[in-house]
């Protein structure tokens, strides 16, 4: 042994640990001090975990490259006995041979150090127990007393880093959960402000009312309908309705995750769980705690997935990849597909008790064609939304001929397909007249009702009164630039008086401001 003055020893080592934030960075830079002056091939850093009854190695380093340790060990009761309450503790213990100790030779088994000696400080805070820094080396015999009692000049510096690490990789977590969750409200206040239900009160009157009797119920919701009805806008209406309005709702989209990565999006995972893991994460059932999560495609999960998903459904609880502990949930699911999921369970491809627990209470949303009341009004409110989005100044008005003809397609991709020619017709800007109108004739070229859906959905080719007088106040407004009242205004266009017009438009939903010249 070298021989070193304890004060520059206490010095040198108290400016290393404290060196850095990243506690196994500090850990290095005091491996290499030490190095020079005892026996050392590894130093190790833990914490104890009285609430799982684990130690918890959180920082490594060793003379030669090694992976960054991460490693939890649960300890048996004897061995948790004798770390709460054997009084009083040494404030460092001098191991002979690891593998012939009981306590360190358990928790450094998966280190494979083999016979090596060690040193180990217990890292007190006013009383209270921080962690323990252990210092060791192959072969037996390495530290006399000597050395011990210039091991423990190192324990007051060493419980202040690591109480310091601790709570900075704690700040970090809270803010990296801080970020995670700030994006997915702004994503979800970016969703809802440009929600509505357009017809509410026709087409979905029957959605609606269902959706009203389940809302402020925690009960699990299964939607049913073809792509592009409008299912997550209708989570959004239950979500907003319901308790849980100020928790967040998740959405999760169960298709587009990949197999080997959906466990961990779905239930998180704890640092070093696996190749890639470098820090804890939660997955959207957690993030998803007191609010609503929104499983859309459903019928597209994996059955090992479906296994997992009915646990969560039965005990309100997961376990993190890698996860030592249990987390309890309180969520409200719903989830929502287009596939016939009572052929998928005689098929063997859903789980039947799986199937069981969703169809609590299913709601079907029609597809379009058999709403057909509603394209004027969806008509209506998109090309109002996307002019917005697009920055168009004067939204273009349809002419009825148009609207007759829309209402007459047989939309196979619903309301996101309505949506997507509305935006495609605005860009383009083609067949629009001298009036104002506009009239999707490059898009209509090629696009004729199906015959075999006609002949059975002719009479929804009928707009609704509320839909034609809408339209038909829209365009004498157009042609009165906005004017309401007086000569060559909308109401004496109409014939009807000022006050009247300004009642009907409020209750129609129309709002129209005059034009600047």
């Amino acid at each position: 042994m070298v021989h070193i003055d304890a004060n520059e020893f206490f010095r040198e080592f108290t400016l290393r640990i404290c060196s850095s934030l990243d506690i196994e960075k500090a850990l290095g830079h005091c491996l290499e001090y030490i190095r020079g002056i005892m026996p050392a091939d590894k130093l190790l850093l833990s914490v104890y975990k009285p609430d799982i009854g684990a130690i918890e190695v959180v920082a490594k380093a060793a003379a030669v490259n090694e992976e960054p340790a991460h490693l939890i060990t649960a300890l048996p009761p004897p061995l948790r006995h004798v770390i709460e309450n054997s009084d009083p503790h040494p404030r460092v213990r001098i191991v002979e041979n690891i593998v012939e100790d009981e306590m360190i030779g358990f928790v450094t088994k998966k280190f494979d150090l083999g016979e090596s000696s060690a040193m180990i400080s217990r890292l007190m805070i006013e009383g209270n127990l921080v962690g323990f820094l252990c210092v060791c080396a192959k072969g037996r015999d390495h530290y006399p007393e000597a050395l011990g009692e210039l091991w423990k000049l190192v324990n007051e510096p060493a419980a202040i880093a690591l109480a310091n690490s601790l709570r900075y990789r704690e700040l970090l977590t809270l803010k990296e959960l801080l970020d995670d969750d700030n994006r997915y409200f702004q994503a979800r206040l970016r969703e809802v402000s440009g929600s509505e239900i357009v017809g509410g009160h026709s087409g979905l009157k029957a959605v609606v009312e269902k959706v009203r009797k389940v809302a402020t119920l925690d009960s699990p919701v299964l939607m049913l309908g073809e792509t592009g009805v409008g299912k997550e806008v209708i989570a959004n209406m239950i979500h907003d309705l319901s308790d849980r309005r100020s928790k967040p709702l998740i959405t999760v989209n169960c298709g587009a995750i990949p197999d080997t990565l959906l466990d961990s999006e779905l239930f998180g995972h704890e640092r070093g769980a696996f190749t890639g893991a470098l820090s804890q994460k939660r997955g959207r059932f957690e993030r998803a705690d007191q609010g609503t999560i929104f499983l859309d495609e459903i019928g597209e999960l994996p059955l090992q997935a479906q296994t997992r998903l009915l646990r969560v459904l039965q005990s309100h609880e997961i376990e993190r990849v890698g996860g030592m502990r249990t987390i309890p949930l309180d969520i409200r699911i719903i989830a929502a597909t287009h596939r016939n999921l009572e052929k998928m369970v005689t098929s063997g491809r859903f789980r039947e008790d799986l199937w069981f627990r969703l169809n609590v209470f299913p709601i079907t949303i029609p597809p379009l064609r058999e709403r057909r009341e509603d394209i004027p009004l969806l008509l209506d409110h998109f090309l109002r939304k996307k002019s917005r989005e697009l920055k168009i100044t004067n939204p273009p008005h349809l002419s009825p001929d148009v609207i007759d003809r829309l209402t007459g397609y047989y939309w196979p991709g619903n309301v996101r397909e309505l949506e997507n020619v509305v935006e495609r017709a605005l860009i383009e800007q083609r067949g629009r007249g001298d009036d104002g109108s506009f009239r999707f004739a490059g898009w209509l070229a090629g696009k004729t009702p199906d015959a075999h859906h006609t002949s059975e959905t002719a009479p929804n080719n009928i707009v609704p009164l509320d839909a034609a007088m809408a339209t038909h106040i829209r365009g004498a407004l157009e042609f009165s630039d906005g004017k309401i009242q007086g000569p060559g205004g909308a109401a004496e266009l109409l014939g009807v008086n000022p006050t009247t017009l300004r009642s009907r438009m409020d209750r129609l939903g129309i709002q129209f401001k005059k034009r600047r010249a």
